[in-house]
């Protein structure tokens, strides 16, 4: 099980053949760039290769008309006079006589890794295509895109592999109406977009980007809008959608498969989007993808349009579907406050039809935002214009200076190291988990283990010692993350020692997520560098900015809103170097909730995660957490159950009182942020 890699080289013999300004950036170069970084990286030589075939007129039939196949065949013998005319019958679309092969090689892509995921050849993948496909409709070009390769690939998916529950997750800059106007009445795909809309005067200028298009029919709430009303949307306006409105939706459709419309000009640096997303967002983005449909991910390139922003993005998509950690993510974690109104529009106009939003506390009734006066429409980008050389050049050395931090910080040469008290528990690990002998020295266990009287006993002290020794790997850059099994009369202490060591050892900011009956040590004071999280307190309460309780919750949306509305948000606005997670005695976690804790905790640190975990705990427990911590998907939490009125109010309560401190917890349009004002 890897990660795949379709691609054709003819896919770049389609190129503008006339003078035309707007269409002259869906250029070959977005390909061959893309992909020689990919190799540089070593990533392409990590995934399986697979060379894309040509979709049949019958896949391509199950989304387009058989007169729009025909006329589109036709091109092939059209000189360049006359694609040039038909052409512009069409909004931002050029032909080429290789386009039709082109455009059925794009298709075909999306199909071959649908058909490998599906059957188990590979858990996930990339297709790096083009023509892009999600402006495309059932009979007409559009927007560059020739045929809808993500919705021709969804049908595929349901007609030949029975699939009842497809999510299409949208993040090219642009709304893919193409993909909404197909399936906007199918409640078994949830399609997902976030776009720049400017109240309707960017591109494609239409009504139904907003918020409030639903869906139609039997497909109302199938349909997911999130329409930025501003340029320079960046990591936290990103991250906080997928928190606040794509994810407990998605997690309450619980699909089968997910694809993804990958569209990289919502990156910085590109002229069309204007927004202001690093490329290693997308890595976040994509694992957070992995928590559904058992890691099913069909990832299908759309847009993009600055080379290196562009290349680097998809490279950090792939590094997270092969199951890298995601490095930290840059700059300030506090979404815009025009970023907030538009997901808590999106969030009232949802909340009748998902009750993973109502038991968020959403409003039933919003009165509608205040629009900006109307202007002129913001049309594409012209190449060689003021506007777009400005666009392009403002970012160029933020980018830079971001590429060389990420060359600073390399990935860990060891992904995943566990320390086992029962060997042979390593049986069931993944091949490549380092199964950890080392321990620290004797003398310095000791000394770390002198105040705490729980760990005077040998066995103590031995689980004590490796604990140290593997948090000095992680801090150390040699380990990513790891697990340790500690004695159940050990595990406060343990935990204890741990969070002093890893400050004192380099870590400048920890978050300690504690779960079950574990009391934060006395000595720790809010001075900024740690964070207490308590899943599992007796009751809902911030004793301080940096000191959090909260009742496991007894259901699975009740979980998922803690998960989801609470410590992540926390975690992404602390922006820890380390997260230490202490499942406790009697901790009361079932082995796919504590994995899929894990596995979301990866994003925050940048993958520098250490699980302690007591011995008394399930013994499949700690091969489970290494597989997510590995990069593997984290097993179903089953069905969706509405959240209780208590658990509901628990959480309100808590982020009332922390989102003053905590921008990611905000989701109201009165929040204040960067882009107040």
């Amino acid at each position: 099980m890897g990660t795949a890699l379709v691609y054709h080289e003819d896919m770049t013999a389609a190129r503008l053949l006339w003078d035309d300004p707007e269409c002259e950036i869906e250029c070959p170069e977005r390909l061959t760039t893309a992909l020689e970084r990919l190799q540089q990286r070593g990533l392409e030589q990590r995934c399986l290769r697979l060379a894309a075939r040509e979709a049949s007129e019958a896949e391509l039939g199950l989304v387009h008309s058989p007169e729009y196949v025909a006329l589109l065949q036709g091109t092939q013998a059209l000189g360049t006079g006359e694609l040039q005319t038909l052409s512009g019958q069409y909004d931002a679309v050029y032909f080429h006589p290789s386009t039709f092969h082109c455009a059925r090689l794009a298709a075909g892509a999306a199909l071959q890794l649908v058909d490998a995921v599906l059957a188990g050849a590979v858990r996930n993948g990339l297709a790096l295509v083009r023509p892009p496909g999600h402006h495309s409709q059932r009979a007409a070009a559009n927007g560059f895109c020739v045929f809808n390769n993500v919705a021709i690939a969804a049908k595929h998916a349901q007609r030949q592999h029975g699939l009842h529950r497809i999510l299409i997750v949208d993040w090219d800059v642009h709304h893919g109406q193409g993909i909404q106007y197909i399936f906007e009445d199918d409640p078994s795909v949830l399609y997902f977009s976030w776009h720049r809309y400017e109240h309707g005067r960017f591109w494609p200028y239409l009504r139904e980007s907003d918020a409030d298009a639903v869906g139609q029919g039997p497909g109302l709430g199938f349909t997911v809008n999130l329409p930025w009303n501003q340029v320079g949307m960046g990591n936290a306006d990103y991250v906080a959608a997928f928190l606040h409105v794509l994810l407990p939706v998605a997690f309450e459709f619980n699909p089968e498969l997910v694809l993804v419309s990958a569209g990289f000009d919502s990156a910085i640096g590109d002229p069309e989007g204007q927004m202001q997303a690093t490329p290693e967002c997308f890595a976040h983005l994509t694992q957070l993808l992995q928590m559904l449909a058992g890691g099913r991910v069909c990832a299908v390139l759309e847009g993009g349009y600055h080379l290196e922003s562009l290349s680097q993005s998809v490279c950090m998509m792939v590094q997270a579907l092969l199951g890298d950690p995601a490095p930290p993510l840059s700059g300030p974690m506090v979404p815009h406050a025009s970023a907030l109104e538009s997901i808590q529009s999106v969030q009232v106009a949802q909340a009748p039809h998902w009750m993973s939003l109502q038991q968020q506390g959403v409003a039933p009734v919003l009165s509608p935002c205040p629009r900006s006066p109307e202007g002129r429409p913001s049309p594409l980008l012209l190449p060689g214009g003021p506007e777009f050389k400005a666009a392009a050049t403002q970012d160029v050395a933020a980018l830079s200076s971001l590429l060389d931090q990420l060359r600073l910080n390399p990935t860990p040469p060891v992904r995943t190291a566990v320390a086992l008290t029962a060997p042979d528990a390593a049986l069931a690990l993944p091949s490549d988990v380092l199964c950890e002998e080392g321990s620290a020295p004797q003398e310095e266990t000791q000394a770390w283990a002198r105040p705490h009287e729980a760990l005077a006993q040998d066995r103590a002290l031995t689980a004590l010692g490796k604990v140290l020794y593997l948090l000095d790997r992680i801090l150390d850059g040699q380990v990513s993350s790891g697990i340790a099994v500690t004695p159940a009369s050990a595990a406060a202490a343990t935990l204890d020692v741990a969070i002093r060591c890893g400050l004192s050892h380099g870590a400048q900011r920890l978050l300690c997520l504690a779960v079950g009956q574990l009391d934060r040590p006395p000595d720790l004071t809010d001075d900024g560098t740690n964070l207490w999280l308590n899943i599992g307190g007796k009751e809902a309460a911030a004793l301080s900015m940096f000191h959090v309780s909260v009742p496991l919750p007894g259901t699975t949306g009740g979980f998922l809103s803690c998960v989801l509305a609470l410590v992540l948000p926390l975690a992404y606005s602390f922006q820890p170097d380390l997260v230490l997670v202490a499942l406790g005695p009697a901790h009361g976690l079932r082995d796919p909730q504590a994995a899929l804790l894990a596995a979301l905790l990866r994003g925050p640190a940048g993958g520098r995660v250490l699980v302690l975990v007591d011995e008394e705990s399930t013994p499949q427990l700690a091969v489970v957490l290494a597989r997510v911590l590995h990069g593997e998907a984290a097993p179903s939490l089953g069905p969706f159950s509405m959240a209780s009125p208590e658990e509901v109010q628990a959480l309100m309560q808590l982020r009332g009182q922390l989102e003053p401190r905590w921008k990611m917890l905000q989701v109201a349009s009165e929040a204040g942020g960067p882009g107040s004002g």
